[in-house]
């Protein structure tokens, strides 16, 4: 009983290499941002484009999704044995081969070498996600929720830019021989192997292998359960929690905006236009981080997991009921879909890192982060079939209702221990 109040004030500071390190995180994210858009804005129209067929205009999506789960598996467990920057390189150079793979498949004509090389690009979508963890290493334990969000803020600039040169990058591409809706993967490739580079050469000292020296310093006073990398039963419910949020905001959050440029063409609006709408979308998803991150620290994930699930009902209300003729509409809808996601995963991802022992930690996220690409490669797949077998309005309600599964999730699972476990719970 007496322990639990003594717990926060035991808590170790930040490490002081902690602002290095994020310096570096945020310097390759801004480049891997505009990366990370490339596929999102183009990737169904490409497809399209290319098998003449609305029903497989999620099949990249998914692809590069399903490619993000077996780069999270990799990437994880590199970073478990060889430690950070070498595990976030080496995902950041195998994305912008796919990226390259792309162009060529284009070009080609190819749809199978599309598909194999979407598969590669999704390694920029797995990496650019785990960077998070990776901020959050050496964090003091109050202050990993805006950690977290100082990292994926970074992204925006990147990925924020990157739709909105859609259109000069198509006429880069017909410039040199590569078909227009190509060009923005030139930008991916370009911008992954800059990230990959700038991760290899300054991110010293490693963040999650600092972490283990300063536990293993700290032994004699650490929990004998943390030094093991066991679970308790508070912990491992806290673990399963931050996985689903995750799982739940990534399965709607790809679903919706995976099909809102096919869903604009088909109503007259502009590759631009689209372009636009889902600029605004990655900048709602890693803008508002900050604020993400703070009301985590501030109040706790699972008040957050619940602002998500309302802000993703609304998002998807205002897609599939809003005129579908109007370009602001649909931006915010995108826009709050965008920030229910940023609630989701920062609430998620604080819960999973309080939660891992750090003798396992990178394994455990990895793992957990392939269930969430899992579930994003599902949301993308279906959204196709569920447009063309019925409507786009089906499908953002429907993602809107099944976002709200997260409030009695969080209900179930901190009601009971809110007395026991409330700080990895989450409140």
């Amino acid at each position: 009983m007496t322990a639990t109040p003594a717990a926060p004030v035991a808590d170790p500071p930040a490490h002081p290499a902690q602002r290095r390190i994020l310096t570096v995180l945020v310097a390759a994210q801004v480049l891997s941002g505009a990366g990370l858009a490339a596929g999102i804005t183009v990737g169904a129209l490409l497809a399209q484009d290319m098998l003449g067929a609305t029903s497989l205009a999620g099949l990249p999506s998914a692809l590069f999704t399903i490619g993000s789960a077996a780069a999270a598996v990799a990437v994880g467990r590199l970073s478990q044995h060889r430690g950070r920057r070498s595990g976030l390189a080496a995902g950041y150079a195998v994305g912008a081969a796919g990226a390259l793979g792309v162009v060529a498949a284009a070009v080609l004509d190819s749809p199978v070498l599309l598909f194999s090389a979407l598969f590669v690009y999704g390694a920029g979508t797995a990496t650019n996600l785990q960077a998070r963890y990776a901020g959050a290493d050496l964090a003091a334990p109050a202050r990993r929720g805006q950690a977290v969000s100082t990292v994926l803020v970074a992204t925006t600039l990147g990925a924020v830019a990157g739709p909105n040169l859609v259109e000069p990058l198509g006429r880069l591409a017909t410039a040199v021989g590569v078909p227009p809706l190509a060009g923005p993967f030139l930008l991916a490739a370009l911008a992954y192997g800059t990230a990959a580079g700038v991760l290899w050469l300054f991110l010293h000292p490693d963040p999650l292998v600092t972490a283990r020296a300063q536990a293993s310093a700290q032994a004699n006073q650490d929990s004998p359960e943390s030094a093991a990398g066991s679970l308790s039963g508070g912990a491992r419910s806290a673990l399963l929690l931050g996985a689903l949020v995750m799982v739940l905001v990534q399965l709607v959050m790809v679903a919706v905006m995976t099909m809102t440029p096919v869903h604009m063409q088909h109503h007259g609006h502009s590759v631009g236009a689209a372009g636009f709408v889902i600029a605004v979308h990655v900048g709602a998803m890693y803008l508002p981080s900050p604020l993400s991150g703070f009301l985590v620290d501030r109040w706790g994930p699972a008040p957050v997991v619940v602002a998500s699930g309302i802000t993703l009902l609304a998002a998807g209300l205002l897609a599939g009921l809003g005129p579908a003729e109007s370009g602001g509409v649909l931006a915010l809808a995108l826009g709050l879909l965008g920030l229910g996601w940023s609630l989701g995963l920062v609430a998620g991802t604080a819960m999973v890192t309080n939660a891992a022992p750090l003798a396992t930690r990178a394994k455990t996220q990895g793992v957990v982060d392939v269930a969430v690409a899992v579930a994003g490669a599902g949301g993308g797949l279906a959204s196709g079939l569920v447009v063309a077998s019925t409507s786009f309005t089906v499908l953002s309600v429907g993602g809107g209702v099944l976002a709200l599964g997260l409030l009695p999730a969080v209900l179930l699972a901190v009601r009971p221990r809110t007395g026991d476990h409330a700080t990895a719970a989450g409140d």
